[in-house]
C-alpha cells in the first residue's frame, strides 16, 4: 500500500492526495478541502467558492518552469492559476485510468486498421 500526505501527517490512504502534489496531466475528482480538526481558513473558503467542492472534477494542465509555481488547474469547466501552497489543503481522488482492451490487442488493431484497402478513389 501506498503512503500519501494527508492532513493529519502521513497516511496509508493511497488515492487521497493533496492537490499541492500533483504533476500535470493528473485527473481526479475533488474529496475535500481542509481538515477535520481544523476551521477553514480565509484561502480554504475561497477555493470552495471556486469550485473545490467534493465531486467535481479536477485536471493539472501545466505548470511554470522552474520552480513548478504557479500551476494551471481546470475545475470543471473553470481554468486558473493557484500556488501550490494555496492547494496544498485541496485532496483529490486521482483516477486510474482503466482500459478494456490489453495494450498488445490496442496496438494489433491499430495495425489491421491502417492495413486495410481503401475504396478507389478516396485518398
Amino acid at each position: 500500500m501506498d503512503a500519501s500526505a494527508t492532513p493529519a501527517g502521513l497516511g496509508l490512504v493511497p488515492t487521497f492526495v493533496s492537490l499541492a502534489a500533483l504533476p500535470p496531466g493528473t485527473r481526479g475528482a475533488v474529496v475535500g478541502v481542509g481538515s477535520r480538526d481544523a476551521p477553514l481558513t480565509a484561502i480554504e473558503r475561497r477555493l470552495l467558492e471556486f469550485g473545490f467542492v467534493p465531486g467535481e472534477q479536477i485536471e493539472i494542465i501545466a505548470e511554470a518552469r522552474p520552480g513548478r509555481d504557479p500551476f494551471v488547474v481546470r475545475i470543471g469547466h473553470t481554468t486558473l492559476a493557484l500556488r501550490r501552497r494555496e492547494a496544498q489543503s485541496v485532496w483529490v481522488d486521482l483516477h486510474h485510468s482503466v482500459t478494456s482492451t490489453p495494450p498488445h490487442a490496442q496496438v494489433a488493431g491499430a495495425t489491421t486498421a491502417s492495413a486495410q484497402p481503401q475504396p478507389a478513389g478516396l485518398p
